[in-house]
C-alpha cells in the first residue's frame, strides 16, 4: 500500500513539476519576444521607420501613449501615428540605450507590462540634446499571435542626478 501510495504522490510531483517547467518556458518565451519587441522600437525610433512602428503598435482607436510634456496624452493609432511622423521631422541622429528593464506576464499569458530606463540621445535644430534616465513603461498585448504595444509613458525623473 505505501508503495502504490509512494508511486502516486511521485506521478503527482513529476506532473506538476513537468507542467510548471513547460509553463516557466512559455512565460520566457513571451518574454523574449516583448523583449524583442521593446529592441525593435527603439531600433525603429532611431531609424525613423515608420512602417516598423506601426508593426510594433496596435492599431486601435484606444490605445493610448503619454509623453513627457503634461499635456502629451495622444489617443487612437492614427493619432499616435501622427505625432511620431511629426517628431521625425524635427529631430534627427537618435540614439536611445536600455537598462533596468522589467517585463511581468500576467497568469494568461496575452498581456504584459514593462518598464525601462532609456538614455535618449538626438539632434534638434542642430544641437545634440540627452535625456538620461527617462522612465519608459507600458502595457503590451498578444494580438493575433504577436505582442503589440497598446499603452506606453515616458516620464522623466524631477531631479536627474542630484544627490540628497
Amino acid at each position: 500500500m505505501k508503495t502504490i501510495l509512494s508511486s502516486i504522490l511521485l506521478s503527482i510531483v513529476i506532473i506538476f513539476t513537468s507542467c510548471d517547467l513547460q509553463n516557466e518556458k512559455k512565460c520566457q518565451e513571451e518574454k523574449e519576444a516583448i523583449e524583442n519587441l521593446l529592441e525593435n522600437y527603439i531600433i525603429a525610433n532611431e531609424n525613423q521607420d515608420l512602417q516598423l512602428i506601426e508593426a510594433i503598435w496596435a492599431s486601435d482607436d484606444d490605445i493610448v501613449l503619454y509623453g513627457t510634456d503634461s499635456d502629451e496624452r495622444v489617443v487612437g493609432w492614427a493619432n499616435i501615428r501622427s505625432g511620431i511622423k511629426e517628431q521625425f521631422g524635427f529631430i534627427s541622429d537618435t540614439y536611445i540605450s536600455a537598462s533596468n528593464q522589467f517585463i511581468k506576464l500576467n497568469c494568461t499569458g496575452n498581456t504584459a507590462w514593462f518598464a525601462e530606463t532609456l538614455n535618449y540621445n538626438y539632434m534638434y535644430k542642430g544641437v545634440a540634446h540627452s535625456y538620461e534616465g527617462m522612465r519608459f513603461t507600458g502595457v503590451v498585448a498578444k494580438i493575433d499571435d504577436d505582442w503589440r504595444l497598446v499603452q506606453t509613458h515616458l516620464s522623466l525623473p524631477a531631479s536627474v542626478g542630484v544627490g540628497d
